[in-house]
């Protein structure tokens, strides 16, 4: 091998041998920033194991427990209806008296009727209610004066309502 090959090639391992660390000093003299350290990895999670107990725990004394709460009872088969015809009755209560019809009132005191009349448990009062106000607010966000769509869907309202009544007391009595 000629010396000015053995020379070179000397060169280069030196230069790898004195300085393992070349690649990392490449960052420090492009961004002029010392790389920090890595953290130490944190230890890991591992449970214990628990040893065995041959006796059961130890009790604790008997307390009188509370007074489970009231079990709902199953729906009435004419729920679903009733609670369209609740949701129904708050789309009126917003609609009638926005433009200006005669019966407004009477709509907010047809579902208090129901409300108390079908309310039997407070889970029911609680989705009857949240139907009335489904209803009313669907048609509090889409109309602020009385046009022509609020009549029709005021009539439509009126007659699905009136069809459901119906159909519930004529199914069901009342």
């Amino acid at each position: 091998m000629k010396p000015a090959v053995r020379v070179v090639l000397a060169g280069i391992a030196l230069l790898l041998a004195g300085e393992p660390a070349l690649a990392q000093n490449f960052f420090e003299r492009l961004f002029g920033i010392t790389p920090q350290p890595a953290p130490p990895p944190l230890p890991q999670y591992q449970p214990r194991p628990q040893p065995r107990r041959t006796t059961p725990p130890p009790t604790a004394p008997k307390q009188e427990a509370a007074p489970a709460a009231p079990v709902e009872p199953p729906p009435a088969p004419y729920e679903k209806d009733l609670l369209r015809l609740s949701e129904i009755l708050g789309s009126l209560a917003f609609l009638r008296p926005l433009c200006s019809a005669p019966d407004a009132p009477e709509w907010p005191k047809r579902m208090q009727a129901i409300m108390e009349n079908e309310g039997t448990s407070p889970g029911r009062k609680e989705r009857l209610a949240g139907a009335y106000n489904k209803g009313y607010q669907a048609f509090s966000l889409t109309y602020r004066i009385c046009t022509p769509s609020a009549i029709e869907a005021s009539n439509r309202y009126l007659k699905e309502g009136n069809q459901l009544s119906r159909n519930i007391a004529g199914r069901y009595g009342g």
